[in-house]
């Protein structure tokens, strides 16, 4: 059994070291990233001279597929917290949608989000508004090595994904499936669709996700006490399908559903909802505020025994054990 276990650890090691890439230091500019980000920002401005009312609808429908199927649904309540399954056609559906909107390849995302989790708002969070709100929005992905973690760093945050071949070629390749899509919609609908479907609806979704790491750990409101910056913003729920309701997150990270309320609109957990109706996705784990309160009160009844018991004199512990009908 131990000879096993070190040839899947060498096999696992071996596959990582193909997405293995000399990483930025910190204070290091990731020239690559800064390259392509430059130039889809360019791209986005000169979309607004092609403007049809056609290149806009496919721009809308591209955005909902990369952003609420591929990130919301796909690489955050799937692959990172797990807050659902799915069969693998569907995950590996869903995470082909998330590489369309350019925040790379799913052991990259995942790795990364799971570190926010684990330190967020402390030292070690890879983009927390306390190093600065453009550094929290998109300075970390510009600079440092944030986007770019170790093989070593990968086997420990993303020890499940990292054994999934697919998973790891398409971390390799994350570029491929947004060339081809580019290509499509050159041939079908020409520059207005090029540029509209691809560098405006993409940048448009980049400044969604990243409003997720500023804005939300600065702005908004707290109906939980957690140990980060965390707070619900209605705003950015909207631009990022539901990822707004980010203290409701953080207290709760694996709630499939992240609004709790009928009026925090969350259109990734109607997805899930939708694919557990159609038996597409199982074992959904989601929060109610109503469970919460009840368990809430039953734990402070709890405590308030615990205290009577302790205070009070021996001839009145049995009264006590008997008003709480133990």
């Amino acid at each position: 059994m131990l000879v096993i276990y070190h040839q899947f650890r060498g096999q696992k090691a071996m596959e990582l070291e193909a997405l293995n890439r000399k990483a930025a230091a910190n204070n290091e500019v990731n020239w690559v990233t800064a390259i392509f980000m430059g130039l889809f920002h360019v791209g986005a401005i000169a979309a607004l001279f092609f403007f049809t009312w056609k290149a806009l609808f496919v721009a809308a429908f591209l955005w909902w597929v990369s952003g609420s199927l591929g990130i919301g649904m796909g690489y955050h309540r799937l692959l990172t917290h797990r807050g659902y399954k799915t069969p693998k056609f569907v995950e590996y559906f869903l995470t082909v949608c998330a590489t369309l909107a350019l925040e790379g390849g799913p052991i990259f995302w995942v790795a990364t989000h799971r570190i926010h989790h684990q330190y967020s708002d402390h030292d070690g969070d890879p983009h927390s508004p306390i190093d600065g709100k453009w550094w929290a929005h998109m300075g970390w992905i510009l600079m440092g090595k944030s986007m770019h973690h170790d093989t070593t760093t990968l086997a420990k945050y993303v020890p499940d994904l990292a054994k999934d071949k697919f998973h790891v070629w398409i971390t390799k390749y994350h570029y491929v499936p947004m060339v081809v899509l580019g290509l499509i919609l050159l041939a079908i609908g020409g520059l207005p669709f090029l540029m509209w479907g691809i560098f405006l609806r993409t940048v448009v979704g980049l400044h969604a996700t990243w409003l997720v790491n500023s804005a939300t750990h600065t702005w908004g409101s707290r109906r939980f006490v957690t140990k980060d910056l965390s707070t619900n913003n209605w705003w950015v729920a909207i631009l990022t399908f539901g990822e707004g309701w980010h203290n409701n997150h953080h207290a709760h990270p694996t709630s499939a559903a992240h609004g709790l309320r009928w009026y925090e609109v969350d259109m990734n957990w109607y997805g899930i909802w939708a694919l557990n109706k159609l038996g597409l996705a199982k074992q959904v784990y989601r929060v109610k505020l109503d469970e919460l309160k009840k368990k809430d009160e039953l734990k402070k009844k709890e405590e308030e025994l615990k205290e009577k018991l302790t205070a009070a004199p021996v001839p009145e512990l049995a009264a006590a054990y008997s008003a709480s009908g133990d």
